[in-house]
Order: structure tokens, then sequence, then C-alpha cells
């Protein structure tokens, strides 16, 4: 779940420590299991309205689970993103948020067969029966005229799919336009590839015709702490806090502990570097790491999980922070070094692309 990190200030007649008290909650229901599918979103309409806040000022994103034989308690696992599906899935979210409309609803996952989830091979044995993107488009556009939600946006989708619901978008009237895709980014994991990317910091400097500058998406980056090693947490002698993600759900995340584990030495070497830029720096390590993200034009938000008040203070402050030449420097050389290593090599899922290293990432 994303929390709506501008209301939980204390000028909203409570205070950190309450609006931490009042989520906590909702961090209950993960990882996901049947028993406590859906509470993140009614906990989250439930803070808005007890707290009485402006809907105004909240901006409210959510998800459809796409094709899934294993959460079967999601719509009875979801064999397809049809027109039903898509309708059933916002219909839910409004009614457990008890809130009118949607601000950006998002397509969890593509309705096709595409290596994701840790997976870097295609694999042409596993492709299905999948519904077509205009008749995904279709029932995401009549929402939208529904008035049901505002913006529809993509996640973990891939280069290809990304352009062809723009496509698609373009040629039937009246279809939304996707506004966002979301991928995770961060110092150690860069698998956005060029080709979304090069598009976009196209737009953002002039350079495309006139024609294509609709074509631009915001970039909404998740996992910007790389699970949490990048504060530095998991380096202590007793492997980290009791209470931190990777020991408290530990075997519940298996492909994000399989990227992310410190015992791969290439991966704990990069790490630990980044750490002690921060520290040279007198910057804490989670506050560089979500300014290297957001230092990127085409990022509009960075999506991050924080349970206690002092995270959150960090993760703040990364937006006051200056990334320096000389900042900038050093990380690019700790970007070479591992490249060549080959920690930051990813096989893109369905086209042919390069991936952004060092300083085109600035």
């Amino acid at each position: 779940m994303a929390v709506p990190l501008f209301n939980l200030a204390p000028d909203l007649k409570n205070s950190l420590q309450q609006s931490f008290r009042l989520l906590d909650e909702a961090f209950d229901a993960v990882p996901q299991r049947a028993e406590t599918q859906g509470r993140s979103e009614e906990y989250v309409g439930r803070w808005i309205r007890e707290r009485r806040i402006s809907r105004d000022r909240i901006i409210l994103a959510t998800k459809v689970t796409g094709p899934s034989g294993q959460m079967t308690w999601i719509r009875d696992g979801p064999n397809c993103l049809d027109a039903r599906n898509i309708t059933e899935a916002i219909d839910n979210s409004l009614l457990r948020m008890r809130t009118d409309y949607i601000d950006l609803h998002q397509i969890h996952w593509p309705d096709r067969y595409v290596p994701m989830f840790g997976q870097t091979e295609y694999d042409p044995t596993r492709q299905f029966c999948s519904v077509p993107i205009d008749e995904q488009l279709d029932a995401l556009g009549r929402a939208v005229d529904a008035g049901k939600i505002r913006y529809i946006g993509l996640s973990n989708e891939t280069p290809y799919g990304v352009m062809k619901f723009l496509q698609l978008a373009k040629g039937v009237g009246g279809s939304p336009k996707i506004v966002s895709v979301q991928k995770r980014l961060n110092k150690v994991d860069i698998t956005v590839s060029s080709s979304k990317l090069n598009l976009g910091i196209k737009e953002h400097l002039g350079l495309l015709d006139k024609g294509d500058a609709k074509l631009i998406i915001s970039l909404l980056a998740y996992s910007p702490l790389a699970m949490g090693i990048l504060s530095g947490k998991y380096f202590s002698r007793d492997g980290g806090p009791s209470h931190a993600r990777m020991i408290l759900f530990k075997g519940k995340y298996s492909e994000g502990e399989s990227r992310y584990n410190l015992s791969n030495a290439i991966i704990k070497a990069a790490t630990k570097e980044y750490i002690d830029i921060a520290e040279k720096y007198a910057l804490p390590p989670v506050s560089l790491a979500i300014a290297f993200v957001l230092k990127h034009p085409l990022i509009a938000s960075a999506i991050f999980g924080a349970t206690k008040p002092w995270q959150l203070q960090e993760v703040l402050k990364a937006c006051d922070i200056n990334l320096t030449p000389e900042i900038i420097v050093e990380i690019d050389k700790v970007h070479a070094r591992s490249s060549t290593w080959g920690l930051h090599r990813n096989v893109a899922s369905d086209t042919n692309v390069l991936l952004l290293y060092g300083r085109l990432l600035y």
C-alpha cells in the first residue's frame, strides 16, 4: 500500500505517532493472504474519514490484479483481465475505501505471459490466450467516463506493452491515455530500460516532434531502498532489527530476497559502497537512496514503506538533498564497477533494449 504522506503531518489534528498507529493495521495485511485481502484499502479509507481529511488533499492509487493461479481469494483467482474483472476490482476498491473515485488505477501486471518478478528469460511455451489490450482500455475508459477513476497507469509492464497501450489509446477515440508506469528502481537494481526512459527524456528536453509529445508518461519507482538493504540496517552484527521486513517475513518475498541477498558478494560490496558514500557526506543512507531516485526528471513519485516516524523523516529529508557533482561522480564509480561485475545486467522481458547506467540516470 502507498501511504498519503502529506496527510501524516501533525497539523491535521493528529501527531505522527497517532497517524502511524492508525495505519499499523494496514501493514498487518502484508504479505498477501486470504484473511487480510482488501484490509489495506479499508484502513486507509477509514483513516481518511476519521481524520475528516478533504478528499482533494489525497491522491489515492490502487490496482487491479492480473491473472493469478495462486491468489485464489482475489476474484476466485482471476484467470484473465477482462471487462468484468476490471469493473469488479474498481467497484470493490471504491466500496472498501468508501470513496467516490480513485485518482490513479493501475494494471498490476500484464494479462499476457511476460517474464517478471525475477524471471529474465522468455519461454514461448508459457504463452496463453490473453485479453486484448483494447478491451482492457475500453473497460478502463468506461470507468473514467463514469467518474469512478480519474487516470490509468501500468505496473510491471514492458516497453512493448507500454507503447502498445499508448498506440491503441491514440487510435481508439475516447480511450484514456496511460499516464504512468510503475517499475522498480534503486541504486543496486536498475531495470528500467532505455527505450522507455529515452522517450521521456527526449520529450523532457523538447526533442520530440509535436505529434509525439503526448506519448510522455511518468515513472513511479518502487523499491527505492532495495527492500531496505540500502538503509544499512542489515549490516549490523545481528543481521538487522527483528521488525525488519526481510526478517519478520523471511521466506515470504523469495523473489526480492534473492535479488537483494547480501550473501551475494557483489550486491554486498556495492551496497556497502553506497552506504559509505552517504556517511562520507553526512547523509542518512535512506535519504541518499531516495534522493538518487527522485533526481531523475521523469520520476513522479517514489513508493516506499515506513513503520516508524523516524523512518518517514529520513525519507522526507531526501526532498531537500542536493546531489552535488562530487556525490554523483562517486555513485557513478560504483555503478561502473558493479555493472562490470554483473550486478546491473538484466535481460528485458520482450524487447531487446539496453539498460541505463550511471550518469544517464541523472
